[in-house]
């Protein structure tokens, strides 16, 4: 049934051979890739509006200069970030520029900061999906954190399928919104340019608001710097990209930037203009499109292909974490799984992993984006500065050709992304504090992982290891809890292995039952060695493991082995497990993290 299911919801699988055909266009890459960093504009310039609201409306019209530093921010990057995309060819971005050119620890906190940041991109672009959805329908506002997880759950099948069957389908929403948003901008121009909104809405440029504070608008510029999150994803994702792969992801990156920065001043420009106030229960962007053209077929529309592209925001860190996963496992600081392409050729664990750990997000802060986005803004703002400082000392290291100018993108990059980074931790330290426990204990558990790997290797090299003691005799020692088909036919397969000794070990609970199934024994197996174990406390594994401790003691004064067979009988269905005590199963479990005891499951399948 399991299969059936997954067959239909993943499709067939894919031969090794089509890896090359999972490749994606630039049209589709810019799709993919961008969508988290486009959809911000549905949340950024609100989050600017949260911001000096609190001071009152006639701080409003500071959001257009703070708009101007975010877009001197974002050309930074994307220069940068082009860079990068041609010094690193084979993806990996921030991590692999931090840990070649500023060290292991710098490389490992900026693949840290990017596993989190790909993860509370999901959550985050989905909870603002969501949120889009119940600000069109209010009555759903209750089933917020349901609709979420359902949402992450149908991205992480469409992901599932493979990477150009999920760029097929979530490219159109993606350039459906970027239409939806500039026919919006250029109505609400248009309606200002001909007089059609009272220029009372909101207050001039200029005017003097009291109880402002550099504090606040640093606050401000913070918040709104979110919206460019998502600019690093194409960096990471290179190996996605059809061949010449350096060149195309250059050019969607500069497409993605271009596009970004129009969105955004638009939106930020409209927000101003009909004097918009952020509201509980209903975005910026939602009361923009209905100040521009009421509550009809267009809003509806507008709010539909917004609510789409911010749950579709989640895929680039679908797009982009399994790649960085599989860059980290490479170097054995996180699990291998994260390198096993599934069915579809995709990184499939790597998929699982974000599903799973966005929903939890989701539920803990329960579908509320202002509280994630300065954590996500914070998670991003880390690699940006490690990934620039780390392309300054390459630079000064090669000298290559037009070392200069490299140089100079770089610093500016560096600069203004730390300068961000620390507005972030100084303003808003209350609510991205925990960065500064979890991204040093993500870095701790790295080098764990990596010396675990480490060991591993060392013990399996046999160059290095101790030579084995040669074996010169096996002990047989089956645990047996009847006279049964089971216990016959484990018996019958030690016999075949020739051992030099069959020890049967019977654990009884009363002294009665001990006697008579001795008796039995004889009768059935004379031949055959029994011991028999009381247990006055009704375990089985305390005096079977003190007894086989006793044998290798004796055997190993012989070089002799001792070898544990379990006798296991296997129901036709597996449901039937559930009613049966599995005793089998806790002594195997129990025993195989015994040093120089081998332990070996002898099933016997029922056929009924």
């Amino acid at each position: 049934m399991f299969s059936i299911i997954k067959r239909v919801l993943i499709g067939q699988p894919l031969k090794s051979t089509a890896l090359g055909e999972q490749k994606l266009n630039k049209t589709k890459a810019l799709a993919i890739l961008s969508s988290d960093a486009l959809s911000s504009v549905a949340y950024g310039p609100e989050q600017i509006l949260l911001v000096l609201m609190t001071i009152g409306a006639a701080a409003y019209w500071y959001s257009i200069p703070i708009a101007v530093g975010i877009l001197v921010l974002l050309v930074a990057l994307v220069l940068s970030y082009r860079q990068v995309i041609y010094a690193y060819p084979h993806g990996g971005g921030a991590y692999v520029v931090s840990k070649e050119n500023l060290g292991v620890n710098s490389g490992l906190l900026a693949g840290g900061a990017l596993l989190v940041d790909y993860i509370l991109t999901v959550a985050v672009s989905i909870s603002a999906g969501t949120d889009a959805i119940t600000s069109a329908f209010p009555s759903l506002h209750s089933y917020n954190v349901l609709i979420a997880c359902i949402l992450v759950a149908v991205i992480t099948v469409l992901n599932l399928r493979g990477i150009t069957e999920s760029a097929s389908i979530l490219a159109y929403p993606v350039y459906l919104f970027v239409l939806v948003i500039f026919i919006t901008i250029g109505a609400g121009l248009y309606q200002i340019a001909v007089g059609e909104v009272p220029a009372d809405l909101h207050s001039p440029i200029g005017t003097p608001v009291a109880g402002l504070t550099l504090f606040l608008l640093l606050r401000a510029f913070a918040s709104g710097s979110s919206a460019l999150t998502g600019v690093e994803a194409i960096s990471n994702a290179i190996p996605n990209f059809k061949d010449p792969a350096p060149k195309n992801a250059s050019r969607t990156l500069a497409a993605m930037g271009v596009l970004l920065a129009l969105l955004f001043t638009g939106i930020v420009w409209l927000a101003y203009y009909y004097g918009i106030s952020p509201k509980a229960e209903e975005t910026v962007v939602s009361q923009i499109a209905s100040a521009t053209f009421g509550r009809g077929f267009m809003y509806y529309t507008i709010q539909g292909i917004t609510a789409m592209i911010l749950v579709l925001a989640a895929n680039t860190g679908y797009s982009a974490f399994p790649l960085l996963a599989v860059n980290l496992a490479k170097d054995k600081y996180i699990a291998r799984m994260f390198t096993v392409r599934g069915d579809r050729l995709g990184y499939s664990n790597g998929i699982v992993f974000l599903a799973v750990a966005s929903i939890l997000l989701i539920i803990v802060f329960k579908g509320q984006t202002e509280h994630l986005i300065p954590l996500y803004a914070v998670g991003v703002f880390i690699p940006f500065t490690l990934a620039q400082t780390g392309m300054l000392v390459k630079w000064c290291r090669e000298k290559p050709s037009g070392w200069g100018l490299k140089l100079t993108i770089n610093a500016v990059g560096a600069v203004i992304s730390f300068t961000v980074m620390m507005i972030f931790f100084i303003t808003k330290f209350t609510q991205v504090w925990p960065a500064l426990i979890f991204l040093p204990a993500i870095v701790y558990v790295f080098h764990k992982i990596n010396r675990h790997y480490e060991a591993v290797g060392d013990q399996l090299r046999i160059t290095t290891c101790e030579p084995p003691l040669a074996i010169k005799g096996n002990v047989m020692v089956i645990p047996v809890a009847g006279i049964t088909h089971v216990v016959e036919n484990t018996l019958n397969y030690a016999k075949s292995l020739s051992p030099d000794q069959i020890i049967a070990v019977y654990v009884a609970f009363d002294k009665e039952a001990e006697k008579q199934f001795e008796e039995k024994w004889n009768q059935w197996h004379p031949e055959i060695r029994l011991v028999t174990l009381f247990s006055q406390y009704r375990s089985i594994i305390q005096p079977l493991t003190k007894f086989i401790d006793t044998v290798e003691h004796k055997a190993k004064e012989m070089n002799f082995r001792v070898t544990v067979l379990i006798p296991q009988f296997i129901p036709k269905k597996r449901w039937h497990n559930a009613l049966h005590n599995q005793s089998s199963l806790l002594i195997r479990a129990f025993l195989l993290y015994r040093r120089d005891l081998i332990v070996t499951t002898v099933p016997y399948h029922f056929k009924k």
